[in-house]
């Protein structure tokens, strides 16, 4: 039997940072959470997380509050039904290469804080967005997202996650690297005055496979499907993650377990997992993190049972583990999750 999938949660710093242009414009930020289903109590807990289904509803909640799909992080807004348009382009591509083309030009129209490029050296592609003006916080996240929504609609063009080689964010950005390695699942590096994400240009001979009836489909469930649909699940991590959350009411196996019954040794899996940016330890700490999450979203569950699920033997001990993780006891969690009548926060 397979291992019921496990999302990965995002980070409080995720949330606050796309709320940056709705809070300059002096919105009610508390009002537009509750439209998520996200507590604004989980601002104040730097640890925090919120779930993958929540970022995008807020993502949705912030376009029609703001009229703008860069969620009032420009100069000028992006016009609602840009994306929708679009794609609308894109499905009559041939190929991956002439969509990024196409897509680049459609955005150069209505983007007026940076412009997309991409450039073909010695057999790598080169997405690169270079800034107009002054790169601050809030460009410099419009920015970063717009990176990833085009990886993700690059992946989505082709039905199959397109391998980078890298990402490129600039040095200001170097908090942010542990969230991008994850996100893009692929290296970072630094550069000055560079953002965008590399790969092998053969990869732009791949043709579009999608078409205006998977279109209308994909339109229904976007943004969520973008942060998720591609995913590598062969990455070790991921393979891993699998393994764990078949026992993880358990005793969970040791690192060497793992690497038995991934065919590896021990010091083959510790370096493979480095070359990820992960390390064993936190890859059990971080599962039982999300499933946590996404357990206490569940209002017939108790806490006991909950940790029991999650292989602690007492409560008291769940309950330690869980505010290492968040900042927040898992009761004081659950409530900002749930309403006054016990049932989830609508999203």
């Amino acid at each position: 039997m397979s291992a019921p999938i496990t999302h990965h949660t995002i980070a409080i710093a995720q949330v606050i940072l796309i709320l940056q242009g709705a809070r300059q414009r002096g919105m009610d930020i508390n009002a537009i959470l509750h439209r998520a289903g996200i507590s604004p109590a989980l601002l104040d807990a730097p640890l925090s997380r919120v779930t993958q289904a929540q970022y995008a509803t807020l993502i949705l909640a912030l376009r029609r509050v703001t009229r703008d799909e860069l969620w009032g992080l420009c100069g000028r807004p992006l016009k609602l039904g840009s994306f929708v348009q679009s794609t609308r382009l894109l499905v009559h591509c041939q190929t991956l290469g002439e969509a990024l083309r196409t897509g680049f030009r459609f955005y150069h129209l209505m983007l007026d804080d940076f412009i997309p490029r991409m450039a073909v050296d010695q057999g790598v592609v080169s997405v690169r967005l270079v800034s107009k003006g002054k790169r601050d916080p809030m460009l410099a996240y419009a920015e970063r997202s717009f990176c990833f929504f085009t990886y993700g609609l690059a992946s989505w063009l082709v039905a199959r996650r397109v391998p980078l080689l890298d990402v490129i964010y600039p040095e200001a950005d170097v908090l942010y690297a542990t969230e991008a390695g994850r996100l893009f699942q692929a290296p970072v590096r630094y550069e000055p005055d560079w953002i965008g994400f590399r790969f092998e240009a053969r990869w732009l001979d791949l043709p579009v496979v999608q078409n205006t009836q998977s279109l209308a489909e994909f339109l229904q469930h976007a943004p969520a499907n973008l942060l998720v649909k591609y995913r590598d699940q062969t990455s070790l991590t991921e393979r891993i993650r699998r393994l764990l959350r078949r026992t993880l009411a358990g005793d969970l196996p040791s690192l060497e377990a793992v690497g038995q019954s991934l065919a590896m040794t021990p010091q083959t899996l510790r370096r493979r997992l480095r070359d990820e940016g992960q390390g064993y330890q936190s890859i059990k700490d971080d599962l039982r993190r999300d499933v946590a999450i996404e357990y206490l979203g569940q209002p017939e569950l108790t806490l006991l049972d909950i940790a029991n699920r999650l292989g602690f033997s007492e409560a008291s001990t769940f309950h330690r583990a869980f505010k290492g993780w968040t900042g927040l006891s898992p009761g004081a969690y659950r409530q900002t999750q749930l309403g006054a009548d016990g049932a989830p926060r609508a999203g």
